[in-house]
Formats: structure tokens, sequence, C-alpha cells
């Protein structure tokens, strides 16, 4: 969908921009040293936007020590105290998300308004299910799509009575097709960038299905500009599940993984073998599919839209390159002779 064009710090969203990735630090931000470590691991892992909660006057305060020591923007996530907003935004903060709705009013939210103009910083509009206000909760009878469209289209319309257009909006639930449907319902008539997420996931197996049945199915659409996986776990979990995401759905570069679900014709441990050349190819920054397939017979057929893989047959393999067979090697030495020739695009003693 086409939305307009918002920059957080270096980070451009929407407007036909790159999806960007968002994780949220677990630290105390007043704890700057702490906060800033946790930042450059998120960085690291390849996220793009990094939010900081600001809970206090001092966490607010710390925006700025935060901000010189890390290369990544830095959001500032506020509830309830527009002053935390204000002060956020005049400590450097390159983004201030708020609920409009409960900051305490509109003379509120024109103060945080008006710092964000005087600071150049866009102004994200967070809707949450768990959050929405009451008499929306009654009209609708409870936590609706409509009922969150209806929030963020009355706070977006509140911001721009006072001048303000620099906004995002976000619309998360912890259901799936809530978050999927309001969505799709505030996609349609508007042009505001869309942070898109499920909120409350969990951890597990089940939050990153959850999750990306959320995400995906929205990114599929084309709905989205910016998007946080939300879990129970190790914020970098987060980045590095949004950019596999990303990569399966083509909207990131990288090494892709394909491999055969194996059938009784496979003789190799085809797991093994498939997890050590995932391991040997995680952070290559090449854009290719790497097959790695469980039958000589017909793997190199199945498989022949891969740039590179390995096809096994009986304790012995094939290697191959864009279909065509460049060696046969014991199993043992498959995957190191896979991982090499994606790593370098070569083949030899040397290599191996």
């Amino acid at each position: 969908m086409a939305t307009r064009r918002i920059n957080v710090g270096s980070v451009p969203i929407g407007g036909g921009a790159p999806v960007s990735i968002q994780s949220m630090t677990n630290t105390r931000t007043e704890d700057v040293h702490a906060t800033v470590e946790q930042i450059k691991r998120l960085e690291k892992a390849g996220c793009d936007i990094v939010r900081v909660a600001v809970p206090t006057m001092e966490a607010a305060g710390a925006i700025r020590a935060v901000k010189d020591a890390v290369s990544v923007p830095v959001v500032a996530d506020i509830h309830f105290d527009y002053r935390l907003a204000v002060a956020a935004a005049e400590a450097g903060a390159d983004k201030i998300r708020i609920n409009p709705g409960n900051i305490g009013g509109e003379k509120n939210v024109r103060a945080v308004a008006e710092a964000c103009r005087a600071a150049g910083v866009p102004i994200r509009i967070g809707i949450n299910g768990g959050s929405l206000e009451k008499p929306l909760l009654a009209k609708y009878g409870g936590v609706t799509p409509e009922a969150m469209v209806e929030s963020a289209r009355a706070q977006a319309a509140m911001l721009e009575r006072f001048g303000f257009e620099n906004i995002c909006i976000s619309l998360t639930a912890s259901d799936v097709r809530t978050t999927v449907a309001a969505n799709r319902l505030a996609a349609a008539p508007a042009d505001y960038p869309l942070h898109i997420g499920l909120t409350e996931a969990g951890a597990g197996d089940s939050a990153l299905m959850k999750a990306s049945a959320a995400v995906g199915a929205l990114l599929i659409d084309g709905i989205g500009d910016t998007l946080r996986v939300s879990l129970t776990d190790d914020p970098v979990k987060e980045v590095e599940t949004a950019r596999k995401l990303l990569r399966v759905l083509g909207l990131r570069g990288g090494v892709n993984i394909v491999a055969c679900p194996t059938c009784g014709r496979t003789q190799i441990d085809l797991f093994s073998l498939y997890r050590e050349v995932e391991a040997g190819l995680a952070g290559l920054d090449r854009d290719v599919t790497v097959a790695v397939m469980g039958c000589a017979v017909n793997g190199p057929g199945e498989a022949a839209e891969a740039d590179y893989g390995v096809a096994g047959g009986r304790e012995w393999g094939i290697l191959f390159k864009k279909g065509r067979e460049i060696a046969r090697l014991p199993e043992s030495e498959l995957a190191r002779a896979l991982i090499a020739l994606v790593s370098e695009d070569t083949y030899g003693e040397k290599v191996l």
C-alpha cells in the first residue's frame, strides 16, 4: 500500500522504503551502560530502529547519552505522562511513541506535538487492543478491528488539528485475526505508515507461529512499513526472527536455504547436514538460494532453481551449482564443501 514517508533518524519509513526491523530493549533506560550494550547487540543482529522505555524523567534524560553511544535511531516509549514525551523529544529521541488517549487530553497531546515539531521527529500513535478507550469498548462490545481503527483515526485527527502530520500508526492485539483485520482496515483509506506486529505473542514455537502468521499475512498484502516481532525472549531473537521472515517473503536479501522433507529414499543424515550448513552460512551477506537435498536421484532436479546445493546418496553425495554437478564427495565432506562453495564460490583442494 502506498504510504507517506517519515524519517526516524537516518531510517526512512513508508513511501516505498524497505521494511525496517525494530525491537525494544528490556533494560532500565536509566542504566546507560546496560542499555547501550543491548542496543549494540541488536544493531549487530540487524536491527534498524530500537525503542526504549521511558517511565521516568531520569530515563528521558538518559536518551542523550544512549544516542551518543549507538548508531541506530532511538525511539522513546511513553505512557500516561505527556511531560516524559516532551523531555524525551528535547533529549534527542528520534521518534516518540505515545497512545494519545492515555496522556491526559488534548492540551497534553498538543504539548507533545509542539515538542516533536520543534525537534523534527515523528510521533507513532500506538493503539493496543488491551488499552482501548472505554467508550469505544462499549460502542463495539469489546476489542474489535473497527474499535482499534476508530481510536487510531481519532488520535491522528487530533494531531493534525494541531498542524502535526509527521505520524506513524500501529494497531496491535494479542489475537492474530484481530491484528490482521485492524491493519487491513486502517490501510485502505489512509496513507499513514504502519508499524505492524502482534503484541503479547509469548515465547517459543507458538509465539513464532502467531507472530509470523500476523506479520506475514500483512506483508504479503503489501501492508506494513516497519515491524517488530514481539517475543518474551532476548530482544535479539526478535530481530533474528524478523530478518528470517522478511527473507522468506523476498523483502530482504541473504542466504535462503531450502531442503526436502525427507522420505524413504533418504540415505544420509539430512537433519545433521542441514543444521551444519545453516550454522556455517549464518550471517553470510549473499543473496543466494542453497538446497540441501536427501536424494541424489531427484535432488538436483527438484532444486534446479537453487544457486548451490548438495544431494545425498548412501554415505556420499553430489555437490552442484545451478543444477550442474561439480563433485561427488563422502557424506562427511558435504557440508564443509557446500559452505566453502557458497562462501567463496570456488571449489578445489585449497578451499576444501
